[in-house]
């Protein structure tokens, strides 16, 4: 998807980069969600390296988090208490309908308030800093990619089956009154297909 974005004539000018979650791992590893970002998009498509606000990766992850949070505060001019409002979040979700950095029973799921956080998933044994639902709700308009087979059961848990965030994260901002495109492939839709 950021290869086909980087095709586009995009005034990048005008267009500053933020990230959803990011592991706590240095920019250069292979794991770096900016790393991915970098080769298959700021790079080729020549988006202005000062436009970038990435996640510090290579701190630790509660200075990464609150670093975050107070550029963001200072980048959208926030009061205290305000969150910040995304022109486009684009988000993915896992197999397991995870969102961000957002994963089943984590109690930041019911976080509307703060902005971002610290958080360490025990299923990958992994520290990462996400936004936070509060922000992904407010954000303007929201782009979630789920391609592959392994997709399907959750693509159908999050659009047709019972609201349930704490289950499955992805459900955040992912239906009316929400605007949220979603790019799929074929075999992520299957049970869609079966059960409609």
């Amino acid at each position: 998807m950021f290869g086909e974005l980087a095709k586009l004539s995009v005034d990048w000018e005008h267009v500053w980069l933020y990230w959803v979650d990011e592991r706590v791992v240095p920019p250069d590893h292979a794991d770096s969600n900016y790393k991915m970002a970098m080769e298959h998009l700021i790079l080729p498509a020549g988006i202005p390296i000062q436009h970038l606000n990435r996640i510090a990766g290579e701190r630790y992850p509660e200075e990464a988090s609150a670093h975050y949070i107070s550029e963001i505060r200072v980048d959208f001019k926030l009061k205290e208490g305000e969150l910040p409002k995304f022109d486009l979040v684009h988000r993915g979700m896992g197999p397991d309908s995870h969102t961000a950095s957002l994963f089943p029973g984590d109690p930041l799921i019911e976080d509307d308030y703060e902005i971002a956080s610290n958080t360490f998933v025990e299923k990958f044994n992994s520290h990462r800093v996400t936004l936070l639902p509060g922000v992904l709700k407010a954000a303007r308009h929201t782009v979630i990619l789920a391609p592959g087979a392994d997709k399907a059961g959750a693509l159908w848990d999050v659009l047709e089956g019972k609201t349930d965030v704490m289950s499955h994260p992805c459900q955040i901002a992912a239906r009316p009154p929400y605007p949220t495109e979603w790019f799929v492939d074929e075999p992520a839709t299957k049970l869609l297909r079966k059960k409609s």
